[in-house]
């Protein structure tokens, strides 16, 4: 993981997103790892998936790497859920104990990603509910937002935002409105730059600290799923949170900490009993 994040420090955020997305579909399980068989619809090119995640070539290093010392005995989503803790840590984020003995599914959840996976465009209280149905809290969902503090995203998943709502929730900031027409420069109105990207915290793009909570502060925020959480009239709660997240680096680096031990124990109780050590990431066992 280290030597990814060396040569490109932008695969910490691939590998971060790519943990999310497995365990917000079925569970712990690896399956976001699976590709598509004659007898098997893997998840990566659910809609939800399919320009979304990246990385997956590096997991595939270090199980080939593990595989040739320890056959058969680190599961795949084991691997997943250490180097997404090792890419935090790597670009300046905290250090967890990962719980280990998760197994591999034989299944995936290709109808799920839709209803499971939360979208830049949902509204707070759809955001919540996606949280919650996971076992997760409101204060888990402002904590592991912040892992937005790395990572870019599509123009199509900030246009509507950028072309919306951005003057408002900034208040016609004179430094809010370069950094919009810079915004404007890489998304045009059409969809002509549907794939060109932005940070989600272009202040330190490289870094995972606490400056995602300042940007939502301005009412920055480069998706409205993100700024929801400080901007929308129901956000009581996470509002506070963001404030404290804002204003107390070590706060927020514990919680998340919390946060993502809480995540990476979401069990999909069907691979529990009877899931498998897979000898490659990208395939069931024979």
């Amino acid at each position: 993981m280290e030597c990814a994040v060396l040569s490109d420090p932008r695969n910490a955020a691939l590998i971060l997103r790519l943990h999310f997305h497995d365990c917000f579909v079925q569970g712990c399980d690896g399956s976001v790892l699976l590709d598509d068989t004659i007898t098997l619809q893997g998840e990566k090119k659910a809609p939800e998936n399919l320009h979304a995640l990246k990385g997956f070539r590096i997991i595939d290093r270090i199980k080939n790497r593990l595989e040739s010392e320890c056959p058969e005995t680190v599961s795949c989503a084991d691997i997943l859920t250490i180097a997404a803790r090792d890419a935090v840590l790597l670009v300046g984020g905290p250090y967890w104990d990962v719980p280990l003995g998760r197994k591999d599914s034989k299944t995936a959840g290709y109808e799920l990603t839709e209803a499971n996976l939360p979208k830049a465009s949902d509204g707070l209280l759809s955001i919540i509910s996606k949280f919650i149905y996971q076992g997760l809290s409101v204060t888990d969902m402002v904590a592991l937002s912040g892992s937005h503090t790395i990572g870019m995203a599509r123009c199509v998943n900030f246009r509507e935002r950028i072309y919306g709502d951005f003057t408002s929730t900034t208040g016609m900031n004179p430094v809010s409105q370069n950094h919009l027409s810079s915004l404007k420069s890489v998304c045009s109105p059409d969809s002509k730059s549907d794939h060109n990207v932005s940070a989600l915290d272009y202040v330190t793009p490289n870094l995972f600290d606490n400056s995602y909570y300042h940007i939502l502060l301005k009412g920055e925020g480069l998706i409205n799923s993100d700024q929801e959480l400080y901007s929308s009239v129901l956000a009581v709660e996470t509002k506070k949170l963001v404030k404290k997240y804002a204003e107390n680096a070590v706060a927020f680096f514990e919680q998340f900490s919390q946060s993502m031990v809480k995540l990476g124990n979401i069990t999909n109780h069907e691979t529990y009993a009877n899931g498998e050590v897979r000898k490659n990431c990208r395939f069931v066992n024979t």
